[in-house]
C-alpha cells in the first residue's frame, strides 16, 4: 500500500553540483523531499550533464520515487577572465579597463567573454559582475576596450558573470550552444529545459522542440526587462515560466522586484502553467546550518504568491549540507502551505476570468477546470482525482490551488516525472480504462486499492471522457466504493 500523498503543495527544485552528484547524496536528497533535480549547463559540458541525468534516473528508481530533471542552458552568459581562487579586490572609484579575452583578470584590466563588448555598451551603461557584486559605469569605449570607473566595489573570485544590459547584448537567444545541447538532452529524454535569457517569444519558438510529454517541459526564464514587457506572449508558447531574480534583479530596480514576482508568478498561474521562483532563496545556508529570518520570510511570501515551486541553487549545489537545506526548505513550505489563502485564490482567478482560449477544446477544458473548483469549495472532499495523459488536466485544475489533495493519475512515463513540477499534484503512474462513468469509477477503486482514497469518501473526478479525448471534458463527483 502506498504511503499517504505528501501535504506539500510547493514543489522544490534542488541544484545538482559538487556538494550534492554523489549517488548517496542525490538518494538522501530524494529522502529529503527534492520534486525536480537541476542540472545547470553554466560550468558543465554536455557528457557530463547526461551522466548526471542519467545517475538521477537511477537513484530515483532504486529511491521508489522518479523525480524530474530540469536541464538549465546557458544562454548567452558573458564571464569575466578569472580572478583566481584568492580574489582581487575592486576598489570603488577606481578606473578599470575591459578587454575582450579569456585570459585572467585583475583589478586594473578585466577580461570579458565577448568579442563585442565595445560595441555593445555605451558610456552610462551600468555593469554588473557576480550578481551584483561590483558594479562599474562606462565612461568611454575604444575599438576593442572599455573604460569604466568603479561604482561599488568588492572582492571577485573565479569567473563571475558580467551583466550587459539585455537591449545592448547582441549575442542571440539560444546561443548556437544551447541548440547542441538541447538536442543532445532532448535525445537523452530530459523532462525539462530552461531556456536563460529570454527576450521575446520568438526565442522560444525557434527552439523547435515538440510539445510535452512527447517532448520536455519548456521553462522561460524571467530575467531581462524585454522578457517582462513580453509576458504575456512568452507565456503563449511555454510550458513553464521562472522568475530568475538573480539578473532580473539586474535589469530591474531591486525596489520593484517584490513587485515584479507577485506579477509575474500571478499571470503565470492563471494560464494555468507552473512557476517557479529562484536566486538567494536560502543563501546563507551555503555556509550556515540556519537560515536568516528574511530568508525565511521570502520563501513564505514567495508560497502566498501563488508559486508552484521554488528552487535551490549553490545551496545545495556547493553548500556546506544539501540535505540540511532540503530538510529545512521542506519545513518552511509545510508551514506556508497550511496557512494559505486557499479560498481567496480561488475566488481572484475565477475573477479574473477564464484562460484566453483559440480553439473550442481549450474552452470546454477551461469551463471544466472552473466548475471542479465550485466543487471542491462546495463539498471539501479530501482529494481531486485528475486523470491526464499530457498533465493539462491537472495543470488546469491546482491554477485555482485548491485545498484538496491533487492526485494526478497518467499512464506517460514522462508526464508522470514532469508532473513533479505542477503545484499541488501527487503524480500517479497507472492504467485508465474504459469510458465516462466505468473509467472514473476504475480508477477511484484502484486508488482506494492503493491506499490512497477510503471508502465513503466523496471525490470529485477530472478527465477526458476517454483515453481518446483530446481535452478534459467530464467532471464527476463519486462515492468510493467498497471492494
Amino acid at each position: 500500500m502506498a504511503p499517504t500523498p505528501a501535504p506539500r503543495r510547493t514543489k522544490i527544485v534542488a541544484t545538482v553540483g559538487p556538494a550534492s552528484e554523489s549517488a548517496e547524496q542525490l538518494a538522501a536528497l530524494i529522502d529529503a523531499g527534492v520534486d525536480v533535480f537541476r542540472l545547470s549547463m553554466a560550468h558543465d559540458d554536455i557528457q557530463t550533464v547526461l551522466d548526471r541525468m542519467a545517475l538521477i534516473r537511477e537513484v530515483g528508481a532504486g529511491a521508489g520515487r522518479e523525480p524530474a530533471v530540469l536541464i538549465d542552458l546557458p544562454g548567452p552568459k558573458v564571464r569575466a577572465g578569472t580572478f583566481g581562487d584568492d580574489g582581487v579586490t575592486l576598489t570603488e572609484g577606481h578606473t578599470v579597463e575591459l578587454r575582450p579575452g579569456t585570459e585572467p583578470s585583475t583589478a586594473e584590466l578585466i577580461h570579458v567573454s565577448h568579442n563585442a563588448l565595445a560595441d555593445d555598451v555605451r558610456p552610462g551603461d551600468v555593469l554588473h559582475l557576480g550578481d551584483g557584486s561590483a558594479s562599474l559605469r562606462v565612461d568611454e569605449t575604444g575599438d576593442r576596450s572599455v573604460t569604466a570607473t568603479v561604482l561599488n566595489g568588492g572582492t571577485m573570485r573565479g569567473r563571475p558573470g558580467v551583466h550587459i544590459p539585455s537591449d545592448r547584448l547582441s549575442i542571440p537567444t539560444p546561443t548556437d550552444f544551447d541548440r547542441e545541447a538541447l538536442a543532445a538532452v532532448v535525445e537523452a529524454g530530459a523532462d525539462m529545459v530552461a531556456i536563460s535569457f529570454v527576450r521575446t517569444a520568438a526565442d522560444i519558438r525557434s527552439l523547435g522542440v515538440p510539445p510535452p510529454p512527447v517532448g520536455p517541459v519548456v521553462v522561460a526564464k524571467i530575467e531581462t526587462q524585454s522578457a517582462v514587457d513580453h509576458l504575456e506572449e512568452i507565456l503563449e508558447v511555454s510550458d513553464a515560466i521562472m522568475v530568475a531574480r538573480g539578473d532580473l534583479g539586474l535589469e530591474c530596480s531591486l525596489a520593484q522586484l517584490p513587485a515584479l514576482q507577485k506579477r509575474i508568478i500571478a499571470a503565470t498561474v492563471r494560464i494555468g502553467r507552473p512557476v517557479i521562483t529562484a536566486t538567494q532563496m536560502l543563501e546563507s545556508m551555503i555556509d550556515h546550518k540556519q537560515p536568516t529570518r528574511a530568508e525565511v520570510s521570502d520563501v513564505a511570501n514567495a508560497v502566498f504568491d501563488g508559486t508552484s515551486a521554488v528552487m535551490l541553487s549553490g545551496e545545495t549545489a556547493v553548500g556546506a549540507d544539501p540535505v540540511n537545506v532540503v530538510r529545512v526548505m521542506d519545513d518552511i513550505l509545510r508551514n506556508a502551505d497550511d496557512t494559505f489563502d486557499f479560498e481567496s485564490w480561488a475566488r481572484s482567478v475565477e475573477e479574473m476570468g477564464q484562460i484566453a482560449a483559440t480553439d473550442d477544446n481549450r474552452r470546454i477544458a477551461n469551463a471544466v477546470s472552473a466548475a471542479a473548483s465550485r466543487a471542491i469549495t462546495a463539498l471539501a472532499p479530501p482529494a481531486v482525482v485528475c486523470i491526464t495523459g499530457s498533465g493539462a488536466t491537472a495543470r488546469a485544475t491546482t491554477r485555482y490551488r485548491p485545498r484538496a489533495a491533487v492526485l494526478a493519475v497518467t499512464d506517460n512515463e514522462r508526464s508522470f516525472r514532469q508532473l513533479n513540477l505542477v503545484w499541488g499534484a501527487t503524480p500517479i503512474l497507472a492504467q485508465s480504462h474504459g469510458e465516462d462513468a466505468g473509467r472514473a469509477r476504475g480508477m477511484l477503486a484502484e486508488l482506494r486499492d492503493r491506499g490512497y482514497l477510503e471508502v465513503g469518501q466523496i471525490v470529485p473526478v477530472v478527465a477526458g471522457s476517454s483515453n481518446e479525448a483530446v481535452a478534459s471534458n467530464v467532471l464527476r463527483v463519486e462515492i468510493v466504493e467498497p471492494a
